[in-house]
């Protein structure tokens, strides 16, 4: 069964003099120094393509559903989404109305009225229900729209009221928006059917974090390069000296795992370093493997990049994720940027960016327009990369009981 999405013909007459109700991911980051301003407007700037067709289709009132950072089920209006009503108002030029909850008596009013064509819902996370998927709050949610929308592939792998349940309540009136289509089909290009060459660089911090998506690429990967932080305890592992670079027994544990593997082939390590003696401090070139003594490795060396990067440019398909070093400091930024340049000049290759810290590399490197796609996702990319779907996408495409 084909996931439906709003670009079909059967959502035109669905939606055409009715009520949406949309579920997007406005989980946007906050100025650390003004919490009433948002610092990057991506999630938001995503989400108007999706809320714009709606309103070209006809539909009556779109009612638009998130939730935003972790209140803990209960009111709390540092995490009101308020600022985000302001922000989507501006962008759309029209009124916003944002509710007191998702549960307002007030609704039922709001959604008989001419005005107020868009609603927005206050943070479902002030619902102890929402997290706990609980089927009478989706029930209740479900009574806003005659039509849902689903639109927030970053929270597409949690099962909670608004991504999961609230599917139950919309057989055969349930569509994927536009981001939701777009991610799909690009992540699918990784997991169905990779062209070959397919190479995978992953880095960062933890291999702990990362286990699933090693073990899950190592099988359709042709090559996996390893840099970052992710480096060291596979190093160590192998039996070369990291000094006093961030690795933790439990990762060098799990990379002997990897290693002990027939695919253990595929790992392509660095050969040499940028170290310091202090965390961000003066770089000490490491030509070699094995960093000695007290210095801490912070970033890939010239040789390893050179390297990774002959194996990126013979590569037909390459995902990316996580750093190849400490990116935000200039003197250790040297590798990432290199992976990011390379990717960017690879015009018949397709080039895929996913998760957090990979994503604010390349748009700290000006190269983000240069890429086939950059993930939104974050945790829900890798997971969808590990399993080839997502709870709330499988539950838009097939419904639930």
């Amino acid at each position: 069964m084909a996931l439906k999405y709003i670009t079909d013909e059967s959502f035109q007459a669905l939606a055409k003099d009715k009520k949406v109700l949309a579920r997007f991911d406005f989980n946007v980051p906050m100025d650390k120094n003004d919490p009433t301003l948002i610092s990057d407007t991506t999630r938001i700037d995503e989400a108007i393509p999706t809320i714009k067709a709606i309103l070209e289709s006809g539909a009556k009132k779109v009612i638009l559903m998130s939730h935003f950072g972790r209140p803990k089920g209960k009111v709390d209006m540092k995490y009101s989404l308020e600022p985000v009503a302001k922000c989507l108002a501006e962008k759309l030029g029209m009124e916003v109305t944002l509710t007191e909850t998702a549960l307002d008596r007030g609704i039922k009013t709001l959604l008989g009225l001419n005005e107020s064509k868009i609603i927005l819902l206050q943070n479902l996370r002030f619902h102890p229900e929402e997290e706990n998927n609980d089927r009478d709050f989706a029930r209740i949610l479900s009574t806003y729209g005659d039509v849902f929308v689903f639109d927030a592939f970053g929270a597409a792998h949690r099962k909670h009221a608004s991504t999961y349940e609230v599917n139950a309540f919309f057989k055969n009136k349930a569509y994927g928006g536009l981001l939701l289509k777009r991610e799909v089909e690009a992540l699918d290009k990784i997991v169905k059917d990779p062209k070959k060459p397919f190479v995978a660089v992953v880095g960062g911090a933890k291999v702990s974090d990362k286990i699933k998506i090693i073990e899950a690429l190592l099988i359709s990967v042709d090559k996996l390069l390893i840099g970052g932080a992710m480096a060291y305890p596979f190093l160590k592992a192998k039996g070369f000296t990291v000094g006093k670079s961030l690795c933790s027994d439990e990762d060098v544990s799990l990379a002997k795992r990897i290693l002990g593997m027939p695919s253990k082939t595929k790992i392509v390590l660095p050969s040499d370093h940028l170290a310091s003696l202090t965390f961000g401090g003066e770089p000490v070139e490491v030509g070699q493997a094995n960093i000695e003594g007290e210095l801490i490795g912070l970033d890939i060396g010239p040789s390893t990049l050179v390297n990774f990067n002959d194996y990126l440019k013979s590569a037909k398909t390459v995902l990316w994720n996580g750093p190849m070093g400490l990116f935000e400091n200039k003197n250790y930024s040297k590798g990432t940027l290199g992976i990011a340049k390379t990717l960017s000049e690879m015009k018949e290759a397709f080039t895929l960016v996913g998760g957090g810290d990979s994503v604010s590399a390349v748009n700290h490197s000006g190269l983000s327009s240069k890429m086939s796609h950059i993930s939104t996702g974050g945790g829900a990319s890798l997971e969808y990369i590990e399993n080839g779907t997502l709870p709330g996408i499988q539950a838009l495409k097939f419904g639930i009981d």
